[in-house]
């Protein structure tokens, strides 16, 4: 997951610096928009779908 998170990074960096061009290429502007909301929803589909940690659960107690 560590490395979907820092692809997603990378990519809104690259998003970030297209967009400060003084002519961004709109094509170019949309494909790194769509990859970066593919990441997005694959961080959050692996997320829902990994076990949760239950810190509920008790350790029995010594003694």
């Amino acid at each position: 997951m560590f490395t979907l998170t820092r692809l997603h990074q990378k990519i809104d960096e690259r998003l970030h610096l297209a967009r400060q061009r003084p002519a961004p290429d709109s094509l170019e502007l949309t494909r790194l928009k769509k990859m970066k909301l593919r990441v997005k929803d694959l961080i959050q589909r692996l997320a829902r779908s990994a076990p949760q940690a239950d810190h509920t659960t008790r350790r029995p107690s010594a003694g």
